[in-house]
């Protein structure tokens, strides 16, 4: 089992260097947020992801993939 540390620190390493926030409602769902550290400027919100999911490094590693195409396609528009 992945616990919501290890998962934030995951993350954080996939996306180095931004910063990341994971947090959890009573509904068992993860809300990520990914900004920069030094500026708070946030690049990425995502939120409703399943935690239940979230439970083997091959679910992570999609996560992370997922994470990283939803960064690159929010970057695009700017």
């Amino acid at each position: 089992m992945i616990t919501l540390v290890q998962l934030r620190m995951l993350i954080e390493r996939s996306f180095s260097p931004l910063a990341c926030e994971c947090g959890v409602t009573g509904d068992h769902s993860l809300t990520v947020k990914l900004y920069h550290p030094a500026s708070g400027e946030v690049d990425l919100v995502v939120s409703g992801l399943n935690m239940t999911r979230l439970q083997s490094a091959e679910a992570v590693a999609n996560l992370i993939e997922e994470l990283r195409y939803e960064l690159q396609c929010n970057t695009l528009t700017r």
